[in-house]
């Protein structure tokens, strides 16, 4: 995952100087010594890697954080806050014209996932109740304006092209098809070269004299590290962007173009690409991105993801089932299909405080969703509504039609039973119940994210 690498060294550091007592000097600079190696090893420029551990290190060494009764977790609270003020201390939203449309350009090398992203951000706007539109204005590329117009129909967002005419034309042309057909966002997904060349900027340059976007987004990949951060500050000295989306950042990224984009450029990071699925694109919070970094989970991601994601009404008849201890075969189908609505199981982990830099030692089965779907949908109606019929043939039967052995029906048997167990302990008179009671009355669970039963997730 994501800086895995960085937040394990990071940890280390902190882990140090928690085996300590009271602090020293030394130890605080011992400890930030450390800090800079790790950020140089995720390829954050060595500037910006020198000037954050001074900071750091600055605000360390005070008599407040000296005199502390507990001195390592005010450095670490250092180290987050000046994480957040690295990536920019603010989140960086989409400036809107005062007058629609408003013009998006969309500008960078070939590979880092511009025409993909171009939909991608299409999907998000539309989902904001607006009504985008995107533009061809890659003519170079083989089969770029064919692929605009696949993932823009996967958007459900209208493409407007003009074959191989030129850019400038096109993007003047759009900008006027999009007042006549009510479009109030237009995204322009222009040419980009396997490496910044005068020509390519040139062009930019012509487009942007032209139209006026608003906003000029670059797109980079971040597994290319400081190479993404050399990439940025090109563009932006000759374009002068408005902000960055940070690719392939669900990949094995070390974090130096996170971490350092935003020094170098002065531009935030305003989107980041989670995943190869049009929706997988997040708003780029920088307290969030610092919380993952140091271990301390994404909660407030979470749950937004499970709003936008789950289904609101069957969270909350889950919620009333558990509460009553009627939950069946057919409420735990339902999770297994909320659950895998909200994407990959180590994605969302990743997010839980505690677990997020530990996903990729942990021995996770993606396919154990599907398993246990297979297992329950080999069961008749009134087994799955009343488990207390499974008996030994019932189970072999359900085994051999799932294609799964008869030890991992019976786990899930288990599991159901497991979680009946816990409602009723929960749901009982008494303090813990009373807060189990408050909290799926609560728009169903956490957020409308419907409750696991068993350890967490189901099957697992």
């Amino acid at each position: 995952m994501a800086f895995e690498n960085l937040s394990d060294k990071l940890n280390n550091a902190f882990k140090k100087l928690k085996n300590k007592g009271k602090l020293t000097e030394a130890d605080v600079k011992e400890a930030m010594r450390e800090v800079r190696l790790a950020l140089l090893e995720a390829d954050v420029n060595f500037k910006v890697a020198k000037e954050f551990t001074n900071k750091v290190t600055e605000r360390a060494i005070g008599a407040d954080v000296m005199e502390s009764l507990t001195p390592a977790q005010m450095v670490i609270k250092i180290v987050n806050e000046e994480l957040v003020n690295l990536m920019g201390a603010e989140d960086a939203r989409i400036e809107f014209a005062s007058k629609p449309p408003t013009i998006i350009m969309l500008c960078g090398l070939q590979g880092a996932g511009k025409t993909t992203h171009a939909a991608k951000l299409g999907k998000y706007l539309k989902e904001q109740d607006h009504r985008p539109m995107l533009v061809a204005c890659d003519i170079y590329r083989p089969a770029a304006i064919e692929q605009l117009k696949v993932v823009g129909s996967k958007a459900g967002v209208p493409v407007f092209e003009m074959g191989t005419e030129n850019p400038v034309t096109i993007a003047k042309e759009a900008i006027k098809h999009a007042k006549d057909y009510g479009n109030d966002i237009v995204i322009l997904d222009t040419a980009g070269r396997l490496h910044i060349d005068e020509a390519l900027m040139q062009e930019l340059q012509n487009i942007k004299a032209e139209v006026h976007p608003q906003e000029i987004l670059l797109t980079i990949d971040s597994m290319t590290g400081q190479d993404a951060v050399n990439v940025a500050k090109t563009f932006n000295d000759l374009l002068d962007i408005t902000g960055v989306i940070l690719t392939k950042l669900d990949g094995d990224t070390r974090g130096g173009a996170a971490l350092s984009v935003k020094a170098v450029t002065g531009k935030p990071i305003k989107f980041s690409g989670t995943g190869e699925k049009l929706e997988d694109l997040e708003m780029f919070h920088p307290d969030r991105m610092a919380s993952r970094i140091l271990g301390m989970g994404d909660v407030l991601t979470l749950i937004e993801e499970a709003e936008q994601k789950l289904d609101q009404k069957k969270a909350e008849e889950l919620a009333q089932k558990m509460l009553k201890n009627k939950m069946d075969f057919n409420d735990m189908l339902g999770q297994l299909d909320q659950v895998r609505n909200m994407g990959p199981i180590k994605g969302i982990l990743s997010k839980l405080p505690g677990i997020g830099n530990k996903v990729d030692d942990m021995d996770i089965n993606e396919r154990v969703l599907d398993w246990n779907k297979a297992i329950i949908l080999s069961m008749t109606p009134a087994e799955r509504e009343h488990p207390g019929l499974l008996n030994p043939s019932r189970k072999r039967r359900i085994a051999a039609g799932s294609g799964r052995p008869v030890e991992e029906v019976n786990r899930l048997i288990k599991q159901l039973e497991q979680t009946q167990k816990m409602m009723r302990q929960f749901t009982s008179k008494g303090k813990k119940g009373r807060q189990l009671r408050k909290m799926l009355n609560n728009n169903g669970g956490m957020g409308g994210m419907p409750p696991m039963g068993g350890g967490g997730f189901p099957g697992m």
